[in-house]
């Protein structure tokens, strides 16, 4: 019974020391604007020392996290660099120029659950998956105009439109977030009635103004890259909003 007690304590330390040694650790201020810059969304955990609130929980969390690109750093040239004063864990993302920091003695309860649903919840990237976990970073980010692709994932069609969606992301970095919509999930089928769409509507090109919270739709045709863009950047000229502002006008003479 002692050597099964031993045996497992031995093996808790070293899975805590394996995941510890696994993640990468920034020691200047070049390693981590290289870490950041490596990745649509990149995680760093600033803890002063191993014993610091939160720490053990990061390291569980980040090993969940596997699609997520993690380090730490306790050194105080990087912390002045990024604003950080006492232990925090931030995450830096490219798709809103985003920088979302949690600090660890702020926070009500630490444990790895949180950091979990906080990782999850931030995961903002160049194209976002449109879930009930994901919808909160995607409102709470100050880029509040979302390009959406409602489409049927299972669909043959919709690989080509979604490396169409991919490409042109990155030219609206810090002006619009671009958001997969999959229509054929049933927890999505308000955003279809939203936008007045059915299942059978999709694919569609949709335009989301969270500041005015008002909606904009592509017109029915093939969805190329030189139409979305066309979309997306009449929306940004202002173009959208006369021609909507026009109809309305039109609306109330007609009543």
């Amino acid at each position: 019974m002692m050597f099964l007690i031993v045996f497992s304590l031995l093996t808790v330390c070293v899975t805590a020391e394996d995941q510890e040694s696994a993640i990468l650790r920034l020691k200047d201020v070049p390693a981590a604007e290289a870490f950041i810059d490596s990745a649509e969304v990149a995680v760093i955990g600033f803890f002063e020392t191993e014993a610091a609130l939160g720490y053990k929980d990061f390291l569980a969390a980040a090993k969940q996290m596997k699609a997520l690109p993690v380090a730490l750093c306790s050194e105080k040239e990087v912390w002045a660099k990024y604003g950080i004063a006492t232990d925090t864990i931030s995450i830096f993302r490219k798709a809103d120029l985003h920088q979302e920091n949690l600090n660890l003695s702020e926070a009500k309860k630490v444990d790895t659950d949180g950091l979990v649903r906080f990782m999850t919840m931030n995961n903002v990237r160049y194209v976002t998956e449109y879930s009930q976990a994901s919808a909160v970073g995607l409102f709470q980010s100050e880029v509040k105009t979302h390009l959406l692709l409602l489409a049927d994932r299972g669909r043959a069609d919709s690989d080509p439109l979604q490396q169409l969606f991919r490409d042109l992301a990155p030219k609206y970095t810090g002006k619009m977030l671009f958001v997969l919509v999959n229509g054929k999930e049933k927890s999505n089928a308000r955003v279809l009635e939203y936008f007045g769409l059915k299942s059978r509507d999709m694919p569609r090109i949709g335009i989301y103004d969270g500041t005015l919270d008002k909606k904009w739709l592509m017109p029915v045709g093939d969805i190329t890259s030189e139409r979305v863009q066309n979309f997306c950047d009449s929306f940004l000229d202002g173009e959208l909003q006369k021609q909507k502002e026009a109809e309305t006008a039109e609306d109330k003479t007609e009543l």
